[in-house]
């Protein structure tokens, strides 16, 4: 399923079922926000949803615009800005293939969402892309999961279940993620959400890609960045273990 497709469906839900999780969600916004603060000009962020990171930036000040590939998440994010008061800067647009409008200081890709890029031609087509777009002197920062075999082979082709509110009527939101390319290393992540009565009301796949360490860096050394560091989690941590989650930092 395309991307957009997914997401467009799923826009409703999102914010509920993501408010739920812990962890990265919790941890990602205060580390992008820093680095915005820290950037000598405007900020884009990829994949920028229903703008649970990037309404934080306009919330603290930041000059900053925002793409995605749904036009569903991107209706939610507006709705969200305009309940604060506040004024995005928001288009639909593609990584692989956009054109910014003006350069950027600061490049962010939060929520592990350069995992949707699911072919090395379409990795490398955002990363070319997201440089261009890029002030000399400028970076990217982005976060993705650390493939972690147990997880994979405990975890994944079960069944994960919570309950959200959307609209004051309860749902049940249904995950799981199974392993469907062991050669490709994809992944695919099912969501159902059920009414209160059981109907059956949103059921889509979203694929993913499983991207190493090792992987990343042959990335980076086939783009045009000049380097690039890799961290264990948020706090510049080494990265040692598959628990920890990789950021990634690269400069024009």
């Amino acid at each position: 399923m395309d991307p957009s497709e997914y997401f467009d469906r799923f826009a409703a839900f999102y914010d509920a079922a993501y408010d739920r999780q812990g962890g990265v969600v919790e941890e990602d916004a205060p580390f992008y926000l820093d680095l915005a603060r820290e950037a000598d000009g405007p900020v884009l962020e990829v994949g920028c949803g229903t703008g649970r990171v990037y309404l934080e930036l306009l919330r603290a000040g930041i000059d900053a615009d925002g793409i995605d590939v749904s036009t569903g998440m991107l209706e939610v994010l507006r709705e969200n800005a305009a309940a604060e008061g506040l004024d995005p800067s928001v288009r639909e647009a593609d990584v692989t293939s956009f054109r910014p409008d003006r350069e950027y200081a600061l490049v962010i890709v939060p929520f592990r969402a350069f995992l949707h890029l699911t072919t090395v031609a379409d990795q490398l087509a955002a990363l070319e892309r997201i440089h261009d777009a890029l002030a000399p002197g400028g970076r990217l920062a982005l976060n993705v999961f650390t493939p972690n075999f147990e997880v994979i082979c405990e975890g994944y082709g079960e069944w994960e279940e919570t309950t959200v509110e959307v609209d004051g009527e309860t749902h049940t939101y249904r995950t799981m993620t199974e392993l469907v390319d062991e050669v490709e290393q994809l992944a695919r992540i099912r969501s159902v959400v059920l009414a209160s009565d059981g109907e059956r009301i949103f059921e889509r796949d979203a694929p993913i890609a499983l991207v190493s360490r090792r992987e990343f860096e042959l990335l980076f050394r086939q783009s045009s960045f000049s380097s690039w560091t890799v961290y264990g989690g948020f706090e510049y941590d080494p990265l040692e273990d598959s628990s920890q989650e990789m950021v990634w930092i690269a400069d024009r």
